[in-house]
């Protein structure tokens, strides 16, 4: 890992680090204050480029960079944090947003649970309403925005109730020829990532990854219980707990919901993050949607699409590769 800068380091002669907030592989994220405009606080995400690799591969990755940073400071939206700029400095990039003060989901779901509660299912979908507008925001871009790590920890809370997607460490826009920039290198968090994102950044993302990444985040906070990774559902189908199994109290039709996010299968998800909005919001879903949760969650599904087969031989080869592991 990258050695961190040290608090009151200066960067562009004007942001000062007052301490770390969050560490990674690649980086870290900082608060810093803008002495430009003294008391306004920022986080400074750092992205640290691997001096040995090969010199094109290092301007690769600093266009991928600018490409991104680019596309990110775009976007202006009550519920995602501004991204206000971004330079170089030496080997490392940075990404300059605004400083979102508050809890993370992840951190309220977890006091919550060891006092053997679960978050109060009013407050989640409020939050899930703000979720839901920030992601239609994303995805309406043109062209769309595939934000592709959404979780609980990725979520804050501010003071005065308003719900921020804070990191975005995996966003790919959706270009001709699937071209994919990202700020950190990845696939996401195992629990809430789609089976086809497993191929990296040549697999095949599109708003109905952020859809299934957004239920199995619902299905986490107001259960208490990450979902099985969507590799091992596919190798066994009754892993996936119904929601109501782990917390009673979660309303019918919003398990339901949840149940048609996490389908494995794009194709068997809510066309877009409006469509699951709305069915969050439904006491009563449908028959054909009941149909399709029940095709979604059954251990015989067919893969009758070149796409569904391309899946399907992933999901083996994993299964393959994890054994090997096993053994040596």
């Amino acid at each position: 890992m990258p050695i961190p800068l040290a608090a009151g380091a200066v960067l562009r002669d004007r942001y000062v680090v007052r301490h770390i907030i969050g560490r990674g592989g690649m980086g870290s994220i900082y608060l810093a204050e803008d002495n430009r405009l003294p008391g306004r606080m920022c986080a400074l995400k750092e992205v640290h480029l691997e001096p040995d690799i090969p010199e094109v591969a290092l301007e690769q990755g600093r266009e991928q960079f600018y490409s991104e940073a680019k596309v990110l400071a775009r976007l202006d939206h009550p519920n995602l944090p501004k991204v206000s700029d971004y330079f170089s400095e030496g080997d490392r990039d940075y990404l300059v947003m605004d400083f979102v003060p508050g809890e993370d989901l992840k951190t309220m779901m977890d006091r919550e649970r060891r006092e053997g509660r679960f978050l109060h299912q009013g407050d989640v979908l409020r939050w899930a309403t703000q979720l839901a507008n920030a992601l239609e925001y994303m995805h309406n871009q043109d062209p769309p925005v595939i934000h592709r790590d959404i979780k609980p920890s990725n979520l804050k809370v501010t003071p005065t109730g308003l719900l921020k997607l804070v990191d975005f460490g995996l966003v790919k826009q959706m270009a001709p020829g699937e071209t994919t920039v990202t700020v950190i290198q990845g696939r996401g968090t195992a629990q809430y990532t789609p089976l086809e994102q497993y191929g990296g950044d040549a697999g095949h993302t599109d708003p109905r990854s952020d859809v299934y990444a957004f239920g199995a985040t619902l299905y986490h906070i107001l259960t208490n219980t990450p979902p099985p990774e969507a590799k091992l559902r596919f190798l066994n189908a009754s892993s996936l707990r119904p929601p109501r199994e782990l917390n009673p109290e979660i309303s019918p039709h919003v398990e339901q919901a949840i149940l048609w996010a996490i389908a494995l299968h794009p194709a068997d998800r809510p066309r877009d993050v409006a469509t699951f909005r709305t069915a969050l919001q439904s006491s009563d879903l449908g028959a054909e949607v009941a149909h399709r949760i029940a095709t979604a969650l059954t251990p015989t599904r067919v893969f009758p699409t070149r796409t569904e087969r391309i899946l399907a031989s992933l999901a083996t080869g994993l299964l393959v590769l994890a054994v090997l592991a096993t053994l040596l």
